[in-house]
């Protein structure tokens, strides 16, 4: 079988030959790789090729030094293939001589690595190609086209609708993987991942194909489907050449008015939808929704008319019942009985100019104006409904962030001042009158995102933590939330990493909130809900715990009258900022992945898979903003529905219909909601005792749960508490590292508090303080790791039930525990104050005293206390050379660790080489108890290097210069609004360890033995008895996933070592008695 229609044969020669300028960065063919030296050869055959040098100048010459005209070809083709470097081609003259050709008229082929030339070209703004190099892989790589009628697939084999393209690839890489493509129309995919590596762009009045992953790889000879490979390229290269065979641009979406050209007219989905939504209404509202079986006649009617239609019926037949439709489905779905209010508002924007933070951003890091913003009524709620001005804020400001009050006559929205401060502002509706409120009024604070309280109270966002965003340098200045009490005064809610966005009152009174936190763990993707008290106590996930997806989850709103649902908006990182899919959640279901997916919307009767995408909302159509919910079935909220759509307010629901209520050129309409008076939720009493300075936390059984599954009882003995002091505004990150790789943020060793024989705990904690806890064993080593925080209210009273235990789960019935018999247990400090952990002034004490001897540069590596040195690297990093000698022995999590839990013991210390060398008689050396606990302790916090972020960013003038201002304001807002006092750099002195060490013992020169040659014979024998079996086997262990596994033959072998460690003697002999594989 292939694919291809009749109207375009690519391999068929023209009457002239193809005219093809192949570009090449390199000066000469001889100075080309294999790799690029193989396409070039490939493009001789496939027609009149001349290859087009880039001379110094940035302009293109063939090998005779003749610069020739666009006219002279009839196509460009780019291959990069033996490098993934942005070469020369990535900018200046060379760049604008492959864009000139495109924007007149012509067409372009970028293959291998150029793919990633989409970003300097201007094909795609917010997504980025992910770039990499392969070496030797050896994998087939299949191709599922998309748009199986495209000229490009004409001719080409398929099975079961693949198309093998290669066995392995070029070492230069480009694809989508990480999410998108937004701008282009996708042409084909991979069989299993997101790469999405074929690409058709227009560019001015021309066409740009990128052909990327790992399917041009000309230079592969034993290419068992090469033919395929050079039929396409073939295809694309003639197409390109011709403009007359250019398809019509169309970027797919799911938004189902959008007729396909398999099916014309209404399709089958659109007449379901509809359908099922008129019974619905009709169901759950019987008096109120009169007209159902009118609307239902009406309907099977006009289906009746559509079905005598058929593909050679006259178009002009479908355009009329598609208007009939049309005018049925706004006249059924407009008569929801949920539509029982007079106006609607919205705001109006610029449509160029959404005032969208990114994905990892929050309100300060977009322009304070600029955005010809108002805020409106749509009355009535139809399409043919008016807009009226409600407020224009002076100056162009942003307005924002719209939160109405219960009573319905004034609303709160985010707006800068007009010296670029962001605010939050009362506007009253009646008078018009916008009064800002008196939050944290600090120069160099901004305050937004705000909601009120069902006991007229506010919780609002704040960047008065003095933290910033580390993945961007702490060039993003995080938002935490705050509380304004009806008197006015302000205390701080959570003590967050990262932001925390968009803040809503739940139906339970408690507060929805997102929360964005990354401790040593795959930053792209932990966006959690959070809920909380509006009192800031008992803080929890609501939403995506240990989940790669979803990626996002902004503008979350509860369900009205329903106890768990929530509808949000799913998206990425790198990604379209704040826009995406629209998801209903019940957490009730399950709060993992997609457990707890009710449905996407569209999306009717399909299942949500939960996929690792960074970029998941790019190349997503259709994309939305701003739900508000009528139900749990029908949603009104912002919507752009195709690429070339505008961003309007629609009505949509749960069977996938779509109605617009206004949309205008030129503008977007966002923010939907209903102008009319709402019930308020419970007001919860407040647990916070602000007088106090800690709070208590139960732990009913440290077993109990995934955390700690398969720990035998009585293994955990005590556990480690330990904060986090996150960086301040202008750096962190990457570039200025912790740790060599990880932590993220300093660590801050608070101690240790018991844990009875029956798993359970009762100790104090810091109040407004993030706390992990590690369960540790009799060695004190942590059996697992907690890669997050709790934070407690002062006189808060925190209980869990397990470790990672689900809140879906109730614990059983069973005895009270022996902790909540005692007062709770004070943190046992660790060897001293709280303090940020430093390796200088924590592990190395240990080194000087039971290392130097021996260490010390001689004849092995150097333990010595040596400054920081700069490490080589594309960061700034400096770390001392004995932490970097110690550190490449250790077993840790890294910056980027698996965002699922762990499994017990992933991570316990006895997995590093460092424990394994000292426990097994290192040269006779033994280590006391605190010498040991030293070493663990930092191993389990991630080992990192320094303790303060002074010692982090010491060595750079401008960074260093931002420490202390940073520290101090963060010092001085947070003892002002919790009444704690700490300075988060403090220093404290280093250890110190007096030990007799033993003399330094000369290292073994003699090889460790695992088996002579007389004791290993038996299985020689015996390999070679079974000569004729085969030696390798390869499973299959998926699609295109093999494995290769190698014969162990029986017989006699000798382990372990006279010569070894004292746990590798005796050497004994040990028999196999069967084969068998590895």
């Amino acid at each position: 079988m292939a694919f291809g229609m009749a109207l375009f044969h690519a391999s068929v020669p023209c009457a002239t030959p193809l005219r093809i300028g192949f570009l090449a960065v390199e000066p000469s063919l001889d100075e080309m790789g294999r790799h690029n030296r193989a396409a070039w050869q490939a493009a001789t055959k496939l027609g009149q090729a001349t290859l087009l040098l880039r001379q110094k100048d940035g302009a293109f010459a063939d090998p005779a030094g003749h610069t020739l005209g666009a006219n002279d070809f009839d196509v460009l083709w780019y291959h990069q293939g033996d490098a993934i470097e942005q070469n020369a081609m990535y900018h200046g003259p060379s760049l604008a001589e492959i864009r000139r050709f495109a924007a007149g008229g012509r067409g372009v082929l970028l293959s291998g690595g150029a793919l990633a030339l989409v970003t300097p070209l201007g094909l795609e703004g917010v997504i980025r190609p992910q770039r990499h190099e392969l070496d030797k892989w050896r994998d087939p790589a299949g191709m599922i086209p998309v748009e199986k009628n495209h000229p490009a697939f004409h001719g080409l084999p398929n099975d079961k609708d693949i198309v093998w393209l290669s066995q392995g690839g070029c070492p230069a890489v480009a694809d989508f993987y990480w999410g998108g493509p937004v701008e282009g129309m996708i042409l084909a995919k991979t069989p299993s991942g997101p790469e999405n590596p074929l690409v058709e762009y227009t560019l001015g009045k021309g066409r740009v194909i990128v052909f990327g992953w790992r399917w041009p790889d000309y230079g592969d000879l034993e290419n068992p489907h090469r033919e395929n490979l050079t039929l396409l390229t073939s295809n694309l290269l003639n197409y390109l050449a011709n403009a007359q065979t250019w398809r019509p641009f169309v970027i797919r979406s799911e938004y189902p008015p959008v007729a396909s050209p398999e099916e014309p007219g209404v399709s089958q989905q659109r007449w379901r939808a509809l359908r099922m939504a008129i019974e619905d209404l009709m169901a759950d509202f019987p008096e109120r929704f009169p007209n159902g079986n009118v609307y239902l006649q009406r309907l099977r009617a006009l289906n009746e008319q559509h079905n005598r239609l058929s593909l050679a019926s006259d178009p002009a037949a479908y355009d009329f019942i598609e208007e009939q439709f049309e005018a049925l489905k706004n006249e059924a779905l407009l008569a929801n009985p949920l539509l029982d209010f007079d106006r609607l508002l919205m705001i109006r924007r610029r449509a160029d100019r959404l005032g969208l933070p990114m994905n990892f951003n929050s309100n300060p890091d977009i322009e304070p104006t600029g955005y010809d913003n108002t805020l409106v009524t749509l009355s009535p709620v139809r399409p043919s409904g008016e807009l009226e001005t409600v407020f224009r804020p002076e100056g162009d400001r942003f307005i924002g962030d719209v939160d109405l009050h219960y009573d319905a006559d004034r609303l709160l929205l985010s707006i800068p001042d007009p010296n670029g401060r962001w605010t939050v502002a009362e506007l009253h509706l009646d008078s018009g009158q916008l009064t800002p409120l008196p939050l944290i009024d600090e120069p160099d604070v901004h305050n937004f995102d705000a909601c009120y309280l069902p006991d007229e109270r506010i919780v609002f966002t704040s960047t008065a933590p003095f933290i910033g965003v580390p993945c961007v340098g702490g060039t993003s200045e995080v938002a935490n939330l705050y509380l304004r009490e009806r008197d006015g005064r302000i205390r701080r809610l959570t003590n967050d990493q990262d932001h925390n966005w968009c803040p809503t009152v739940l139906n339970n009174g408690r507060i929805l909130y997102q929360r964005w936190e990354y401790a040593d763990i795959a930053h792209a993707f932990m966006r959690l809900l959070f809920h909380a008290n509006p009192d800031g106590s008992q803080q929890m996930e609501y939403y995506g715990s240990n989940s790669f997806w979803p990626t996002a989850m902004f503008y979350a709103r509860p369900v009205p009258d329903h106890p768990t649902k929530v509808i949000a908006v799913v998206g990425g990182h790198h990604d379209l900022p704040r826009q995406g899919q629209l998801v209903l959640f019940d957490p009730a279901r399950g709060r993992h992945e997609a457990d707890g997916v009710v449905q996407r919307i569209p999306g009717f009767g399909k299942k949500i898979e939960p996929v690792i995408l960074d970029g998941l909302a790019g190349g997503s159509w259709p994309l939305f903003l701003h739900p508000f919910p009528l139900s749990e079935k029908y949603f009104l909220v912002s919507c752009q529905p195709t690429k070339t759509s505008l961003w309007g307010v629609y009505l949509v629901d749960v069977f996938d219909n779509f109605v617009l209520l206004h949309e205008e050129p030129g503008r977007a309409m966002l923010e939907p909601l209903p102008l009319r008076k709402t019930h308020r939720q419970p007001v919860l009493p407040d647990l916070v005792q602000p007088d106090q300075k800690e709070a208590m936390a139960q732990l009913v059984d440290v077993y109990r749960d995934p955390g700690l599954r398969g720990v035998p009882r009585g293994t955990v003995k005590s556990l480690r508490l330990f904060s986090y002091e996150y960086t301040f505004h202008g750096f962190g990150g990457e570039p200025d590292r912790v740790g060599f790789d990880g932590p993220w943020d300093v660590r801050r060793i608070l101690g240790t508090v018991p844990v009875e024989p029956d798993g359970s705990a009762f100790f104090r904690v810091p109040a407004y303080t993030p706390v992990a806890v590690q369960p540790l064993d009799s060695e004190g080593k942590a059996l697992a790791l907690m890669r997050s925080w709790f934070t407690a209210m002062p006189g808060e009273i925190l209980s869990c039930v397990g470790c990672h235990e689900s809140q879906n789960t109730t614990p059983p019935t069973q005895p009270r525990q022996i902790a909540m018999l005692r007062e709770p247990s004070p943190i046992k400090p660790w060897y001293g104050p709280p303090r940020g952990f430093s390796f200088v002034r924590e592990v190395q004490p240990v080194l000087d005293a039971y290392c130097i001897r021996c260490h010390k540069g001689q004849i092995t590596f150097d333990l010595t206390a040596r400054p920081a040195q700069q490490v080589p690297s594309a960061f700034q990093m400096r770390f001392t050379p004995s932490y970097m000698e110690l550190r490449r022995f250790l077993n840790t999590p890294t910056l980027e660790s698996d965002a699922h839990l762990l499994s017990p013991r992933d991570f316990h210390a006895d997995t590093s080489k460092l424990i394994q060398i000292l426990r097994d008689d290192h040269y006779g050396v033994r280590l006391s108890a605190e010498a040991w606990d030293r070493l663990i302790t930092w191993i389990d916090l991630n080992a990192p290097a320094h303790g303060t972020w002074q010692e982090v960013v010491g060595h750079i003038p401008a960074k260093a210069a931002l420490v202390a201002p940073g520290a101090e304001r963060r010092r001085e807002l947070h003892r002002r609004y919790t009444g704690i006092d700490e300075d988060p750099e403090a220093v404290y002195p280093a250890a110190v360890l007096s030990v007799d060490a033993p003399p330094c013992a000369e290292p073994s020169l003699i090889p460790i033995v695992f088996a002579s040659e007389s004791k290993a014979r038996p299985i020689e024998q015996r390999r070679q008895q079974r000569s004729s079996s085969p030696e390798i086997m390869s499973v299959t262990l998926a699609d295109g996933v093999t494995m290769e596994l190698v014969r162990i033959p029986s017989g006699a072998f000798v382990m372990g070592s006279d010569e070894g460690y004292p746990n590798e003697r005796p050497a004994h002999p040990v028999a196999i008695d069967n084969d068998f594989w590895m």
